[in-house]
């Protein structure tokens, strides 16, 4: 039984394995996209975002181990300096998978594998929204009372044009 074990065999040795993962995933970095099988992008994906997470943290260390899964040292660099620090604020999910249908030949079903480049949104803790929330009811009431006092200064304006004209 294969209990909590993933990995795709994808029917290659490990080493095939090793090496076509990383030369995918170095081609993923150098040109944004790739086009595979889905078995094979879904184990990709698995291999790029980690070491998507890797290069975030930007050390000397870090990069010796992605240089040492990847085997390419022009990708890494362009990990290191390019994609990694525009993934800073989010969490995961730097990738994505867009089926196209089944390949003529063999049926296999057919992907492309992306590096997402949408914006993120930059999360913030509960503790420090919560904060913010009443801040922001604060400054709602000011906003409110301002409001008021324009009313106030209208009506105050209104009745003394019309008590000028009742004065003509």
């Amino acid at each position: 039984m294969r209990h909590r074990v993933h990995t795709f065999k994808i029917g290659r040795s490990s080493a095939h394995r090793r090496a076509m993962l990383a030369n995918m995933v170095s081609s993923l970095f150098t040109h944004g996209q790739v086009q595979t099988t889905l078995v094979k992008a879904k184990e990709a994906r698995r291999f790029a975002e980690k070491l998507i997470t890797i290069g975030k943290k930007g050390d000397l260390h870090r990069r010796r181990l992605a240089v040492a899964k990847l085997r390419d040292k022009d990708a890494v660099k362009l990990l290191f300096d390019e994609i990694a620090p525009s993934y800073e604020g989010r969490d995961g999910g730097y990738t994505r998978i867009l089926k196209l249908g089944v390949r003529r030949g063999d049926a296999a079903e057919m992907c492309i594998l992306q590096l997402v480049k949408d914006p993120v949104e930059v999360k913030e803790n509960k503790k420090k929204a919560a904060p913010k929330a009443e801040e922001s009811k604060v400054e709602a009431k000011e906003e409110s009372k301002v409001e008021e006092s324009k009313v106030e200064e209208a009506e105050v304006v209104e009745s003394t044009v019309v008590e000028e004209e009742k004065a003509e």
